[in-house]
């Protein structure tokens, strides 16, 4: 039986830096990936430039029943430090809005540099390995589908389960059962919403136009694009709200942020101009004609009332909308939910219930939001664990 310090289960962001780090203090490292390559999620992401990390991270940026928790790890090892790599690396790199930090030119380059790092550290990294069993009496034990192996620290970093196309699965909560080990509830987070043909039907035409609106669900809110899809909406703004939008909630869409779109209207009110004629001004032509037609269509801005032109404005400004569900996993950046917090420390990662056992990355009940959150928090919670292996 082969014996190692520290087997890591999944080479991505957090694996590799678990490892990275681990290596540093001199353990015997040991990373099994069941794809055949490493980093798949690194690669895809960004449209394959990587969205590595945000400049503006910060706990109150990540969804977790628990927030206190990512702070000592999010402190520890920031999005600074992970710059610094790229930046030894000669990676070059650029800001797009809001923080988000993109390689130039391909996200290759960054499992280059995780995968020089740990041939640095003399790590082991075997691919194409699948975990048959975990025991655990004085060490872990593993079956695999082709050795036996023998560990005294044993890191999940397994993943959650979006974008299954490239290889997610459950392993690593079920892991988690196995060693009694509460799971917060999961939902796929960073995801486009799909509405009833009913109530989307106006819209089934217009797939591809892109607002900027302000999306609010459950006390939180993004000012960001819309975008409509054959199904419903996706854009960043959505994709932001979806990690805190519920089954059965309904949201609302300020169409117009920044406006004061009472006053534009009573402007424009002696005018004989149709109403959508004045809306166009802000809006695109083909969305606001759907739009108002599920409200009777648009009539000269002279045959409204005052207190039309307030319902008006109130629906402009509050549209209301509950979506049937979302596009599920498949297209889902990341899971919200996982490896309840109150059952690792902080500081380690370590399960208090198994002492050696660590979970990192995003099978822990730490979601970020979109743009570079959550491979920090993968950058992080990995280092966190690489101290204490």
């Amino acid at each position: 039986m082969n014996q190692t310090d520290v087997i890591i289960i999944g080479a991505g962001a957090a694996g590799l830096m678990c490892a990275i780090e681990a290596g540093k203090r001199g353990r015997r490292v040991l990373v099994l990936e069941h794809n055949s390559s490493v980093g798949e999620k690194i690669r895809i992401s960004g449209g394959g430039r990587c969205n590595f990390t945000n400049l503006n991270a910060s706990p109150a940026r990540y969804i977790s029943q628990n927030p206190h928790f990512s702070k000592s790890a999010l402190a520890r090892y920031t999005q600074t430090d992970f710059i610094s790599l790229v930046q030894k690396y000669n990676i070059p790199y650029h800001e797009r809005k809001l923080g988000q930090l993109f390689c130039d030119a391909s996200a290759e380059q960054l499992i280059r540099m995780l995968l020089e790092e740990c041939r640095i550290a003399n790590i082991r990294i075997d691919t194409g390995v699948h975990i048959l069993k975990i025991m655990k009496q004085d060490a872990f034990q593993l079956t695999t589908n082709n050795q036996q192996l023998t560990t005294s620290s044993l890191v999940i970093a397994t993943g959650g389960l979006s974008i299954p196309k490239l290889g997610a699965t459950p392993f690593g909560f079920k892991i988690a059962e196995q060693f009694g080990i509460n799971i917060i509830p999961l939902k796929p987070g960073l995801v486009p919403l799909k509405f009833s043909s009913k109530d989307f039907e106006a819209f089934r035409d217009l797939s591809g136009v892109s607002i900027e609106a302000e999306v609010a669900c459950n006390e939180m809110s993004f000012r960001e694009n819309i975008l409509l899809t054959h199904r419903g909406l996706s854009g960043p703004a959505i994709l932001q709200i979806s990690s805190y939008w519920n089954k059965g909630d309904s949201f609302s869409v300020n169409l117009l942020p920044g406006i004061d779109v009472l006053n534009v209207l009573i402007e424009n009110h002696q005018s004989k101009k149709q109403l959508a004629t004045i809306l166009e001004q802000f809006l695109p032509s083909r969305f606001i004609r759907a739009w108002l037609e599920q409200r009777g269509g648009s009539k000269p801005m002279n045959q409204y009332s005052l207190s039309d032109l307030r319902t008006i404005t109130k629906a402009l400004t509050s549209w209301q909308l509950t979506p049937t569900g979302t596009e599920g996993y498949e297209k889902a950046e990341v899971t919200v939910g996982g490896i309840d917090t109150h059952e690792l420390s902080s500081k380690t990662m370590e399960a208090k219930k198994a002492p050696g056992l660590y979970f990192i990355g995003e099978v822990v009940d730490v979601t970020g939001w979109l743009g570079g959150y959550n491979f920090q928090w993968a950058w992080s919670s990995g280092w966190a664990a690489g101290q204490a292996v």
